[in-house]
């Protein structure tokens, strides 16, 4: 009996079907397999090889490394519950820009390697040859800071928030804050805490009231 597929098997919808789900196979694999270590400056084939998959494979579906690291921190952040940028976007009345960070730092704790991961992008976005990274960055750096702004002029509408901040200014420095303590304490865990040092930055940019109370 023969093995080779019928003609609904090798129809372009079930043949453009699987590919999706090969694709998002691979994507799970690496997020599961950085989620300890992250990833350094390795090759596509060493990723591979890293995550069980071929290198031949890997080209089908990613034309680069940095194609693949990008789109495995896409897929983290798009199915991390309350991720900083879909939670800044939509965030429930009275919480803070501080809030959103410190939250989504604080669920990074349990994936030092993802954090590391996008150490990794932001140190390829500034190198030459990393387009794809560079673009990646620059892009959450704007959906973030737009994201975090409307929070912080949703604070200043209610008063909670001096009228005189600028917003856009604001939400950048959340963002440096927020990254640059995970940077931080990747280095030196038991030295720094993020979401205590964060807490100083609620003090001028409060929601709630959540984040200026020490836990």
């Amino acid at each position: 009996m023969s093995d080779a597929p019928g003609p609904e098997d090798s129809s372009p919808r079930r043949s453009y079907a699987k590919g999706i789900a090969r694709r998002r196979q691979i994507i799970e694999s690496a997020i599961a397999s950085f989620a300890d270590h992250g990833v350094d400056g390795t090759s596509l084939r060493t990723l591979g090889e890293e995550i069980g998959v071929s290198h031949a494979t890997l080209r089908h579906y990613f034309a680069s490394r940095d194609e693949l690291l990008v789109e495995v921190y896409r897929a983290h952040e798009e199915s991390s519950v309350g991720d900083a940028l879909g939670a800044g976007a939509g965030a429930p009345k009275g919480v803070g820009p501080v809030e959103v960070m410190a939250a989504s730092a604080d669920r990074n704790r349990s994936i030092p390697g993802l954090v590391r991961l996008y150490a990794t992008l932001s140190t390829d976005a500034l190198q030459q040859g990393h387009p794809t990274s560079e673009a990646f960055i620059r892009e959450r750096f704007a959906g973030l800071r737009d994201a975090l702004a409307e929070l912080i002029r949703e604070g200043q509408a209610s008063g909670r928030i001096a009228a005189d901040i600028d917003a856009t200014d604001a939400a950048a420095l959340v963002i440096a804050a927020s990254d640059g303590l995970q940077v931080q304490w990747l280095l030196d865990p038991d030295a720094v805490d993020v979401g205590r040092s964060l807490k100083l930055l609620a003090r001028i940019l409060p929601g709630s009231g959540a984040s200026t109370t020490e836990a």
